[in-house]
């Protein structure tokens, strides 16, 4: 598995590498963490064909100057939080890297080049340059436009030893099944509990098989809440088959405040949802429930993308 780890030296930053732990995550990882000088680094040098260097603008060499202290700043900041991740998982292969760009731009480009599996980003913190609030919109950006799944990680300081509590999101949509998927794929320790909740209002649809769009129905919900359980006890029950505990929570309501309060009232660890849900009903379309939870969840939130396919869907 790939991780690609957004770091900047803010507190926010610190405890996203503190959430790790609670993540489910291998012992196989391969793990690069990233910090972003938000500079331009002005081009080098150049000579005459007689080898003579060209005259230099003293104000592109304060700026080359100043973007090389920033660079050197920035790895220093990474390779401090790598040696970090080393200690806390001893397995995985761990290196750091520090780039001069704009932050967004250059996680997502790390992260399509790099083919990583999960990108990780805090929920806010501060540029290297001049302890400026950015991470905040870089992780909606990263969000919206990464090629993978993307965790926005919110690390509170809980005991070693409480159970991790997973809210599963779901809405029979392709991408509800590929969030399924990724938490069953993880390494969850003995304990962890998973919440299985589809939030409905007065009508859903049910897909037997997620990849013949034809076989989708659509049921009236009223009071009939065993029929809605069961359209999605499959999930839970994929889930207990990689040894998990897990429920199916029903509730009613605009899934954007539901998903939120839930987590709120369970004292969730993270927020599992698809990028995109149910096409055709905004009342169940999880493509704005992922951007709206993420924004405003008490916990980490991972928004699952399979990268295969967005890649191929990006052309």
């Amino acid at each position: 598995m790939r991780v690609l780890i957004a770091y900047d030296g803010s507190e926010c930053a610190a405890a996203t590498l503190e959430d790790l732990k609670r993540a489910g995550l291998p012992k196989t990882v391969e793990a690069v963490v990233i910090s972003v000088a938000d500079v331009i680094m002005p081009p080098d040098d150049e000579t005459t064909d007689g080898g003579v260097p060209e005259y230099v603008p003293e104000g592109v060499r304060r700026a080359r100057t100043h973007a090389e202290k920033q660079l050197k700043q920035a790895a220093t900041i990474a390779k401090s939080a790598s040696e970090q991740l080393k200690e806390m998982f001893p397995e995985w292969q761990v290196r750091y890297e520090a780039i001069a760009d704009s932050p967004a731009w250059a996680l997502i480009s790390k992260a399509e080049q790099w083919k990583a599996d999960l990108v990780v980003v805090g929920a806010r913190g501060h540029s290297v340059l001049g302890g400026r609030l950015i991470l905040g919109s870089v992780s909606q950006r990263v969000l919206y436009e990464a090629a993978c799944t993307v965790r926005i990680a919110r690390g509170e300081k809980k005991g070693r030893n409480d159970p991790i509590r997973v809210l599963l999101a779901v809405d029979n949509s392709p991408d509800s099944h590929a969030a399924v998927d990724a938490v069953c794929r993880r390494v969850w320790p003995k304990k962890t509990k998973v919440y299985v909740l589809a939030v409905v209002d007065t009508v859903m649809a049910i897909s037997p098989n997620p990849a013949e769009p034809a076989l989708t129905k659509w049921i009236e919900v009223q009071d009939n809440w065993d029929e809605i359980r069961k359209a999605f006890e499959p999930s839970a029950r994929k889930l207990r088959l990689v040894g998990l505990d897990a429920d199916v929570i029903i509730r009613r309501g605009d899934p954007k405040h539901e998903v939120i309060d839930e987590a709120q009232s369970l004292g969730a660890d993270c927020i599992f949802v698809g990028a995109r849900g149910t096409r055709g009903i905004d009342r169940l379309l999880l493509g704005s429930v992922s951007a709206a939870v993420s924004a405003r969840a008490p916990c980490s939130v991972e928004v699952v993308r399979e990268r295969e396919k967005s890649l191929s869907a990006r052309g």
